[in-house]
């Protein structure tokens, strides 16, 4: 039985853009679904990467979730052919993507950005920091 081909890194890429601004928008799989008339299982394999977005598609997708299609690009992997940008780190945004796609960085955003008080929230990043530094 032939192994199943792992997903494209842009696809996986852009799957991984679209679930952070669906959850950014805290808006469910299923009604995301809805209003792209496809199901929520199609929206799960999107976000994998496992299928593949077309164009029109990711079009749509974007005019649902308020972006604008480059949105999905942003902080792509790069391919062998692509010329050296002199960064140092392949993705240096790349933990930013991912803190934003989990769970709790998203809840720790959210939460986060509600506390007017400068102060309050500099005590919070000091907290973080120093539990960090203890694990």
């Amino acid at each position: 039985m032939p192994s199943k081909k792992s997903p494209n890194p842009i696809d996986t890429h852009v799957g991984s853009r679209v679930r952070m601004r669906r959850m950014m928008l805290n808006m469910s799989q299923e009604k995301l679904g809805e209003s792209l008339g496809i199901t929520f299982q199609q929206i799960q394999k999107y976000e994998k990467g496992t299928n593949r977005i077309g164009a029109s598609r990711l079009q749509h997708i974007a005019t649902v979730l308020q972006v604008p299609v480059a949105f999905f690009f942003e902080d792509a992997p790069t391919t062998p052919t692509d010329t050296n940008t002199g960064f140092s780190e392949d993705r240096p945004a790349a933990f930013v993507t991912n803190f934003l796609t989990s769970t709790e960085g998203l809840a720790l955003n959210r939460a986060f950005v509600r506390i007017k008080n400068g102060q309050v929230r500099r005590r919070i990043v000091d907290l973080v920091e120093s539990l960090a530094d203890e694990g």
